[in-house]
């Protein structure tokens, strides 16, 4: 889910990290085949059909047979090498931000419940940990100081039996008598997280240049005071970047403060709540430090395995405890996102490094999960929106947006900007000033979850859209048809979107769906029916971007002379069906799909890259100073998020397969069909590459003999052919390019990096230049790396659904009952549609869990305290989301060649909308903060 970067440099050659030795090998690997018996994702039953479509999932036998092993589920007795004994830890928290900590008690538990060590801040400070600096300061607070938050850490306590920590946990539990509260003191002041203002203003037409932009010209910063954004600079049209954009910003806001006759201008607030992932999967890691070998055994689960080593090392490294390996495991893991740059797997770190030898867990239960576990932002937004009343054409629009971000950084920048950006949702706006800034608070730490900004800022345009159709008094879908975005036109950075909007399309068949044409009817019909309800007809759509503009997908692909298929990639299966889908992928090229995948991949010594600059943050010259030595990458590797598998992590899969089959399949094929006198049966024919094509899992072209990937396989083996190549791709809104020559054949590819292997029967001179990890590592030529400024578009791919709602509200209770709900969507070319269909069915119901359901105090009283679970939580429940009559669309592709685009976040947002615009036609009435509680209902109704 995340949409940045951490600016941090990648592995160096050698698998080293601040002088640390560093191995990875998933849970999943052959490392660990004694624990796993065989990879998750080779189904031990035939998972692809005849057909060529995925009978189930290829790892689904494994999930519901329980093989499919989650980091929670280990154990130091399931690790090979590790000691038998396992110890436990918890994290001691302040729950009173405006108390000074002064100290720790654990008398009252006695003296057999006493933990086996105590880790404070002081202990970090004396033995030389340096914690990672994006999560500092005061990872455990140190005595004398007031929280940062509510359920600040203040010590890790481990115990080296379960029996024990079991007992000593269950007398902490619900309440802080182990905590020292010193005198009262003022709420910790944290400086504000990021602020920016994207302004545009275009020309005569989105085809005309525009006066002023974020990508032509700059994304704006204010100047930082009493931890507030202030614009000081003098507006100047013609001073520096700053100066210029203010200028028209100035103009834009002076034009709707005095706009013409024939304007609507709308100005009203939004909130969003703080609101908790509720992944099952909570926090966790189980490490062993070897004092001997100085060596840190680590479980850990996370999206973002690479960040989690490069911090982890360099932590420890500078200590007393002198770190010299770290082997790494990440698990499989479910997070929407939550997994992603997060504290927790420090602390797990460390509680391993104080063990004394032995292997210490650190998981959290339920309600420490809601105590620290990682929440979406909850968003205040005040829009103004100027529409011309007479062609209903959008004119301007400028929103101020606070997002709190809680008690640590984590991603709120970026969160902020996203959805900022975001706000535009389908829409064309010739003018914009969208202004958006994080705060530190005294809630639970914010960060990446399913939606990422977007979910708080398009639901509320669409709320602010339908609005606007009942002030005018037209068709709400006909007033998005004449504003939405068409192919060609630019978003609000002045960047344009890729490929085909299909936005009217979609919205052509929502104004022709039954519920929507007779909505008023039916509501007079149903209203009478049932005097106790209000029935309403709600509709929204929205467009989100997929990626993070940074992105660096790594796949590898090899086949052996059997015609086994073996891929390794770099994505981490969370739950979104990767696995399945990457497999599928390589049918593309290869005719079938791959007989063994590995997830999680993270060693890639054939390609020996380089990386170590911020990609958003670097120069031009920088980066064309990088690009000068040929292992050099934008970036090193993608953490699974930002709904970044169909398309980026595709792209590496389809480049390495294609790779394949240009230089070793069809010439393959080409040997088979020229053998004989004069070039024997392709002889008369004209055999071109784009005439091949896979029918029923055989090659053939123009007419030629069938042939079985087995056979060219094997055939590609004995002449040599290229048999394996590991990709690296990198894309900043647009793919890097390159020249490579790939047995003599020169290629231009969108890879920054390629490696190739050869056939069984190639030559000593060829066998002879595979010395890179058993790989022929290629120089690329001809670089063309996208531009520095791309960084400014903040987005160019989109993937777009509809939702429309049926409901009913409760004329005595206010209470919201969801009656059924259709969903239309445009994801390009879908991989496995299954997939798709099991992503809307997840994801409309988390919205709506976020519009009616989910919602908790920031502060006090709110989760920090520690005594939050899904007893005062409500989820949503089959009943809830119209499970049994649920419907969706998938849009058939353009063509068969239509990229696949991610689609796992933008399914849960339009289905917001469309609750608060059906309540609205329900209760005539509107309510613009979520949830849509019946107490808010009440308000409205009497207010």
């Amino acid at each position: 889910m995340s949409n940045r970067d951490i600016s941090r440099r990648a592995f160096l050659q050698g698998g080293l990290i601040a002088g640390v030795s560093v191995t990875m090998a998933p849970l999943g690997s052959r490392a660990f085949a004694a624990l796993m018996e065989n990879s998750v994702t080779v189904s031990p039953q035939q998972w692809m059909g005849h057909d060529g479509k995925a009978r189930f999932r290829n790892d689904a036998l494994s999930k519901v047979c329980g093989n499919k092993v989650f980091a929670r589920d280990i154990r130091s007795k399931d690790m090979p090498g590790w000691p038998q004994q396992q110890g436990h830890a918890m994290l001691l928290k302040t729950i009173k931000a405006d108390r000074i900590f002064d100290g720790i008690d654990l008398a009252w538990l006695g003296a057999e419940l006493q933990p086996d060590r105590i880790v404070t801040a002081e202990d970090l400070d004396k033995d030389g940990i340096v914690f990672p600096e994006a999560h500092a300061p005061d990872p455990l607070l140190p005595r004398g100081k007031v929280p940062m938050f509510i359920g600040h850490p203040v010590a890790i306590l481990i115990w080296n039996d379960f029996e024990r920590f079991r007992q000593a946990k269950l007398k902490m539990k619900f309440n802080d008598k182990a905590i020292r509260y010193g005198a009262q003191a003022p709420l910790y002041q944290g400086d504000l997280y990021g602020s920016f203002r994207y302004v545009r203003v275009g020309g005569a037409t989105s085809a005309d240049p525009d006066e002023f932009s974020s990508l032509k010209d700059s994304i704006l910063f204010p100047m930082i005071r009493e931890r507030k954004p202030v614009w000081n600079q003098q507006p100047n049209q013609h001073g520096d970047l700053t100066e210029q954009g203010l200028f028209y910003a100035q103009k834009i806001k002076e034009q709707i403060d005095n706009p013409p006759e024939n304007w609507l201008v709308f100005d009203e607030r939004y909130k969003t709540p703080s609101i908790e992932p509720a992944a099952m999967e909570p926090d966790n890691g189980n490490g062993w430090y070897d004092p001997a070998s100085k060596t840190l055994h680590f479980v850990v689960a996370t999206q973002c395995p690479f960040e989690a080593a490069f911090e982890t090392a360099h932590m420890i490294a500078p200590s007393r405890f002198g770190l010299a390996k770290l082997n790494m495991h990440p698990g499989y893991t479910v997070g929407y996102g939550s997994k992603d740059h997060n504290i927790f797997v420090y602390y797990a770190a460390l509680a391993a490094l104080y063990g004394n030898g032995v292997p210490v867990r650190l998981a959290n239960d339920r309600y420490e999960q809601f105590q620290s576990g990682i929440k979406r932002h909850p968003f205040d937004i005040r829009y103004q929106l100027a529409v011309d009343k007479k062609d209903m054409t959008f004119k301007i629009f400028r929103t101020e947006m606070s997002v709190d971000g809680g008690g640590r950084i984590n991603y709120s920048p970026s969160v902020a900007a996203v959805g900022a950006t975001a706000a535009q949702s389908i829409y064309y706006m010739p003018q914009n000033d969208l202004q958006v800034t994080a705060y530190h608070s005294r809630a639970v730490e914010a960060g990446s979850m399913r939606g990422y900004g977007t979910l708080q800022s398009m639901a509320a345009t669409e709320m602010m859209v339908d609005e606007i159709a009942g002030r005018l008094g037209v068709d709400a879908i006909e007033l998005r048809r004449v504003n939405a975005l068409k192919s060609g036109m630019k978003n609000t950075q002045g960047a344009i979107p890729a490929g085909a909007l299909r936005l009217h399309e979609i919205l052509d068949k929502a104004a022709a769906h039954e519920w929507w044409k007779t909505r008023d009817a039916r509501k007079k019909e149903m209203d009478a029916k049932d005097p106790d309800h209000w029935y309403g007809v709600g509709f929204a759509i929205c467009q989100k971007d997929f990626g993070t503009g940074s992105e660096a997908p790594m796949a590898s692909i090899e086949f052996d002379a059997q015609g086994k298929v073996h891929m390794r990639h770099i994505g981490i299966e969370i739950g979104t069906g990767m696995s399945t889908s990457q497999a599928l992928v390589v049918a593309d090229f290869l005719g079938k799909p791959a007989d063994e995948m590995k997830t999680a991949e993270t060693e890639w010594p054939e390609l020996q890259l380089l990386s170590g600059e911020d990609p958003y943050t670097m120069s031009q010259p920088t980066q064309d100073e990088k690009l000068r030595n040929p292992r050099w990458v934008g970036k090193y590797a993608s953490a699974s998020s930002a709904t970044n598998s169909a398309y980026y992590f595709s792209h590496a899969t389809r480049e390495a397969a294609r790779v394949l089959f240009n230089h070793g399949l069809w010439p393959a094929a080409l040997e088979i069909w020229r053998r004989g006198p004069f070039n024997g049966a392709a002889n008369p024919l004209v055999v071109r590459r784009e005439d091949a094509h896979w029918v029923d899992g055989k090659l053939t072209a123009n007419g030629l003999q069938p042939l079985s990937f087995a056979e060219l396989a094997q055939v590609a083996h004995d002449k040599g052919l290229v048999t394996g190549a590991t990709v690296h791709g990198f894309n900043r809104w647009s793919w890097a390019e390159c020249d490579y020559v790939i047995d003599g054949v020169r290629d231009r590819l969108p890879l920054d990096a390629l490696a190739v292997k050869y056939g069984d029967g190639a030559p000593g001179v060829k066998k002879a230049q595979m010395n890179s990890a058993g790989f022929h590592l290629l120089d690329r030529q001809n670089v063309a790396y996208p531009p520095v400024q791309l960084n400014n578009a903040a987005v160019t791919y989109y993937s777009p659904v509809a939702t429309i709602v049926e409901l009913k509200v409760n004329k005595g209770n206010g209470e919201v009952s969801v009656l059924n709900h259709h969903s239309w969507i445009e994801c390009g070319r879908v991989l496995v549609p299954e997939l798709v269909k099991g992503q809307i069915e997840g994801g409309t119901a988390m919205g709506i869990g976020h519009a009616l359901l989910e919602d908790m105090p920031l502060y006090e009283g709110g989760p920090g305290e520690g005594d939050w679970n899904f007893n005062r939580y409500r989820l949503p429940k089959a009943k809830d989301v119209a499970v049994w009559q649920q419907s969706s669309e998938i849009l058939p592709p353009l063509s068969p060649s239509d990229p696949s685009k991610g689609i796992a976040e933008v399914v849960m947002i339009p289905v917001v909308g469309a609750i608060s615009n059906a309540v609205a036609h329900a209760i005539g009435k509107r309510v613009r903060d979520l949830p849509i509680t019946p107490a808010r209902i009440k308000e409205a109704l009497h207010g």
